[in-house]
């Protein structure tokens, strides 16, 4: 475990506190909570025994069921005898009773630079090993380089679509790709899409919709972000049924079972659907602009790809200075927080996330404004 990196959120989240005032651009979360009819849900079972007790390893059925609609509707992925769900406490969760499902001590799984942080923990506790995969300018997945790092310990390649931390979407031709170098090597395929529906303009693609994929993709989802749910933690996983019992053995010993009253506030969160986090996203939308038109204010020195998913941008800075003694300059003198690329695996260069999801419109400009100003201060006065 002293191999494995802290996590930087709490880092950051420590710095904030000493630092009262400070605006985060830090944690990925929204800043809108679950629908009410969830807490409804919840408020309807409180008298029944059954939510002090034990339930279902694989989570509720009447929840699975749910979920089973939401994926047909929105994710185009129509679930068959060869597929299970799995109702997990969050998609981290997910994450790790897929490693340890799918690998042995020392076999490899593939990430693409920048990578989501909490994968390249997980993939180390496993006693595993993450291979790394840099993507090009714009963040994107570049197949012929994901090939050549292939080997004989393969057992998956990771996608995340819309992308955290960079906000790139993956074009469906690329998914496709992958998803058939997956089956060429008899790998999977394991696609992280906790931030499904947040797009911008562009398609969303699950690699499980995608023909002849049944048997070697492992999808993973959140509530987390679309829902406001992030302190509730459910998550699911649909995987091959192969893989079943392997899941169940692992959630029974970390888990024994998602809590009930989780579960049924996202019943009745997915029971209102889609239609209530498209609302609230008009908000964000209305930020990222916002966020757009600060940021363009630095361009001499400050790169942002493109970013046409979830709500981060992955800035690229004109210097040789350490991304982390800029966010900790960021946040005592100018009261604005985002979070080191250093973290995400980009150890060449300098790079900062930005992440807009919990900020208000009237409080975005305010927010973007101190860390442009900062930005100006810190790395512009070098030139």
């Amino acid at each position: 475990m002293a191999q494995i990196q802290d996590p930087i959120i709490p880092i950051v989240g420590e710095l904030i506190r000493q630092h009262p005032g400070t605006i985060s651009l830090g944690q990925g979360v929204v800043n809108y909570p679950p629908p009410p009819q969830a807490l409804e849900q919840v408020a309807q079972q409180f008298s029944s025994p059954a939510m002090h007790l034990y339930n279902a390893v694989e989570g509720l059925p009447a929840l699975r069921s749910a979920i089973g609609q939401k994926l047909a509707v929105d994710n185009h992925i129509h679930l068959s005898d060869s597929q299970a769900v799995v109702v997990t406490a969050g998609s981290n969760m997910a994450f790790m009773n897929t490693v340890l499902a799918i690998t042995q001590p020392g076999d490899e799984i593939i990430l693409l630079t920048p990578y989501y942080f909490n994968h390249e923990m997980a993939i180390g506790m496993a006693g595993c090993k993450a291979v790394l995969v840099p993507t090009d300018a714009n963040y994107q997945p570049k197949v012929e380089w994901i090939r050549a790092a292939v080997t004989d310990r393969t057992r998956a390649i990771v996608t995340i679509s819309p992308n955290n931390p960079t906000g790139a979407v993956y074009p469906r031709e690329t998914l496709q790709a992958i998803n058939q170098l997956c089956r060429e090597y008899q790998i999977y395929h394991i696609s992280d899409e906790a931030y499904d529906y947040f797009t911008y303009g562009v398609e969303h693609v699950s690699p499980a919709s995608l023909e002849n994929s049944a048997d070697h993709t492992i999808s993973l989802f959140s509530l987390s972000k679309a829902y406001g749910f992030a302190g509730w933690r459910i998550g699911y996983m649909v995987i091959p049924i192969a893989l079943l019992p392997a899941v169940r053995k692992i959630q029974d010993t970390i888990l024994i079972c998602p809590p009930l009253a989780s579960q049924y506030a996202a019943i009745g969160a997915l029971q209102v659907g889609r239609s209530y986090c498209e609302e609230k996203f008009k908000a964000i939308q209305q930020t990222r602009e916002i966020v757009l038109n600060e940021l363009a204010k630095i361009s001499h020195f400050c790169t942002v790809p493109p970013a046409e998913g979830a709500f981060y941008f992955f800035l690229r800075l004109a210097t040789e200075g350490d991304a982390m003694a800029i966010v900790e300059q960021l946040v005592q003198q100018f009261g604005v927080a985002a979070i080191p690329g250093s973290t995400f695996g980009m150890t060449e260069g300098c790079y900062l996330r930005v992440a807009y999801g919990a900020l208000a419109p009237e409080t975005a400009a305010e927010g973007i404004g101190r860390l442009v100003k900062g930005l100006a201060a810190i790395v512009d006065s070098e030139g």
